[in-house]
C-alpha cells in the first residue's frame, strides 16, 4: 500500500509541482546509478533537494530510493513520522542519543547498512542540516563511517544549485526559479577516513567549479 501511495504522491503532486516551479538542467545524468547498492551524496540547501533527487528515478524504482534523514526532525510528531516513513520511505538516523540511552544498543548505522545490502539507492546529505542558500557547507565525517562499513558501495556526489533560492530553510512558499545539477564520478572508500573525506570534498569542489559562479543576490 505504501508503495502505491508513494507513486501517486510523486505522480500527482511532486512531479507536476517541480515541472511548474523549476526548470531543472541536470548535467552528466548518465552517471546516476540505475540500481543499488549506491549512495547519492548531495549538498543541502532546501527540502526540495530530496524530492528532486528522488524524481530523477522512474516511479517503479522509487521504493528502492531511500533518503537518510534526521530522526529528531522527521519523527517529531505522528503525522510527519507517518509521511516520512510511508511516503518518503526515509531511513531515520539519530543525530543525538537519547538521555540515558544505553551505549550497548544496536549500531546506529545498522539499518542503513542493511538497506545497502538489500540493494537500495540511498540519498544522503554529508553537510548535515540545510545550509544558507547557494553556499556549500563543510562536509561532516558521518558519511566516511558509512563508506568504511560498505567499502565497495559507490558514492555519487551531486552538486545542486538554485533550490536554495526556490525554497530556502525557514520558508514555506516556493519561488519559481531555475535549478541546475551536476553528477560526479563515483567514489568508494579510500582506505582511511581522512583520505576519503578529502577525496569527496575534492569531487564537490570540482562540480561546483564546473558550474561556475553566478550572482545569486
Amino acid at each position: 500500500m505504501s508503495r502505491a501511495l508513494q507513486a501517486l504522491f510523486f505522480l500527482l503532486i511532486v512531479r507536476p509541482f517541480l515541472a511548474l516551479v523549476l526548470g531543472v538542467n541536470l548535467r552528466h545524468a548518465e552517471r546516476l546509478p540505475q540500481a543499488g547498492p549506491a549512495i547519492l551524496a548531495a549538498n543541502h540547501n532546501s527540502h526540495l533537494d530530496t524530492l528532486l533527487l528522488m524524481s530523477l528515478y522512474p516511479l517503479a524504482k522509487l521504493s528502492r530510493v531511500r533518503p537518510v534523514a534526521a530522526a529528531d526532525y522527521f519523527l517529531k510528531n505522528r503525522f510527519i513520522a507517518w509521511f516520512a516513513l510511508h511516503i518518503m520511505h526515509i531511513l531515520p538516523l539519530s543525530r543525538r542519543p537519547k538521555p540515558g540511552a544505553s551505549r550497548s544498543g544496536a549500531a546506529p548505522l545498522a539499518h542503513i547498512e542493511a538497506a545497502l545490502a538489500a540493494g537500495d539507492i540511498l540519498i544522503l546529505f554529508p553537510e548535515g542540516s540545510r545550509g544558507d542558500p547557494e553556499k556549500r557547507s563543510a562536509l561532516k565525517s558521518g558519511i566516511a563511517h558509512l563508506m568504511e562499513a560498505a567499502p565497495t558501495v559507490p558514492v555519487i556526489p551531486i552538486y545542486l544549485r538554485g533550490l536554495g533560492k526556490v525554497l530556502p530553510r525557514g520558508d514555506w512558499l516556493p519561488i519559481p526559479f531555475f535549478a541546475d545539477g551536476w553528477v560526479g564520478e563515483p567514489l568508494v572508500w579510500q582506505g582511511d577516513r581522512a583520505t576519503t573525506m578529502q577525496a569527496l570534498e575534492a569531487r564537490f569542489a570540482a562540480l561546483e567549479s564546473e558550474g561556475g559562479a553566478l550572482p545569486w543576490e
